[in-house]
């Protein structure tokens, strides 16, 4: 009989030991496939694939970042002198242009003679910047090919503008959705964390046994509630309430998903914080009690000091949940990849550049290349408020002696 248990023992010890290993190395696999994807943007040029830019051969301009082709063909840089070049109109020619330039007969059935005539054009213009495939490359023209700058480090997370889709250069900028992101985030933290705290303390210190068998479930129930419900719940109740009360033309804002944010993350700051709370040692607060301190002095002094871990531990998950969330998000601040410079403003964050673009990008190409790299950069966030919040509770626990 010992024998069979010790083999069971084993066999169990085996397994969980096995379990732990599977899962580790999913979780390093995820990640390295996460971030093998998303810093392969950094190898990549903003110009589709497949395109090529070409210039008049009197153009001595060789290269060209992707903001700067973007100005061209929106008409906001008109003249090759705020390029580097030389005094003349720009003008920019994309190959669906064409017909614009040669009859149907001068580009043959099929197009057969398009390769000709976009060399004949390049050459008659000065001031052109032509886009076009590669498989309708003129044999002969007396132009010269553009370079255009890769996608940099520096570029992505400075950039103010993120077109991922703008041809023929896209721009893949992500400071306006870091922004987004922060700013959302970060009030809804601002709101949840004393909400929830100071809710988990009554259920905890404060509530009769009675109510706290009530508050408790109901509150563990919230966590339980899809996403998309809350989204409906923010759409319906909290847009319009923000938009009437600051008397703004549209309610979808960043204001509008920081409050979502905050109701979804009660929950888990609630429940966590109030298990931390109420496993502060009895003779810990009777003893504080019995040295004449107040009920208020022993939660200040005594309860949350000790239970200042789990505290933080409710702290990271309301923050996950902030950072991570998507539908809800997508749903009530607007998704505007502009730069927000108040909460009254529309938004939009990296989760929801991500569930809405990612099903759009090409498998291996830049754009969904460069939607994990904000995958990469969603995770280096929450990793930097996870550490943070460790950081302050072992300052704290310091200063407290704990």
């Amino acid at each position: 009989m010992k024998l069979l248990r010790k083999l069971a023992e084993k066999l169990m010890e085996s397994l969980l030991t096995l379990s732990g290993a599977v899962t580790t190395a999913a979780v390093v696999l995820i990640f390295a496939y996460l971030f093998r994807e998303g810093l392969g943007v950094f190898s990549e040029s903003p110009v589709e694939s497949r395109v090529v830019l070409a210039v008049h051969g009197s153009n001595p301009v060789k290269q060209l970042n992707a903001d700067v082709i973007r100005k061209m063909y929106d008409g906001q840089i008109t003249n090759w002198k705020e390029a580097g070049g030389s005094d003349v109109e720009v003008v920019p020619f994309y190959q669906s242009d064409i017909t614009k330039y040669f009859s149907d007969s001068a580009l043959g059935p099929e197009f057969a003679n398009l390769p000709q005539c976009i060399g004949q054009l390049i050459d008659s213009m000065p001031g052109i910047i032509a886009a076009f495939d590669t498989s309708y490359t003129p044999a002969k023209f007396a132009g010269h090919y553009v370079q255009t700058d890769q996608v940099s480090l520096i570029s992505f997370l400075s950039g103010r503008n993120w077109y991922p889709t703008a041809k023929p250069a896209a721009q893949y900028g992500a400071l306006p959705l870091l922004l987004g992101s922060l700013w959302v985030c970060i009030a809804a933290i601002l709101i949840a964390l004393p909400l929830g705290l100071a809710a988990a303390i009554y259920i905890s210190e404060i509530a009769q046994p009675r109510v706290r068998r009530i508050l408790k479930p109901m509150v563990e129930l919230l966590a339980g509630i899809p996403s998309v419900v809350y989204g409906f719940f923010g759409l319906m109740v909290v847009v319009p309430a923000i938009q009437r009360i600051f008397n703004l033309e549209v309610g979808e804002t960043g204001l509008a998903g920081s409050v979502l944010l905050a109701i979804m993350a009660l929950p888990a700051i609630i429940s966590v914080s109030e298990d931390a709370l109420r496993s502060t040692p009895r003779e810990m607060k009777e003893a504080s009690l019995a040295l004449g301190a107040t009920q208020w002095q022993t939660i200040w002094r005594v309860v949350l000091p000790w239970s200042s871990s789990g505290i933080a531990a409710a702290a990271v998950l309301g923050i996950g949940r902030a950072v991570g969330e998507t539908m809800a998000v997508l749903m009530v601040t607007g998704n505007a990849a502009v730069i927000p410079h108040s909460l009254l403003e529309p938004v939009r964050t990296l989760p929801a550049t991500i569930a809405g673009e990612l099903g759009e990008a090409a498998q291996g190409g830049t754009h969904s290349k460069a939607l994990f790299a904000l995958g990469c950069l969603l995770f280096l966030i929450t990793l930097t408020f996870n550490l943070l919040v460790e950081y302050l509770v072992i300052r704290r626990r310091r200063a407290a002696g704990l």
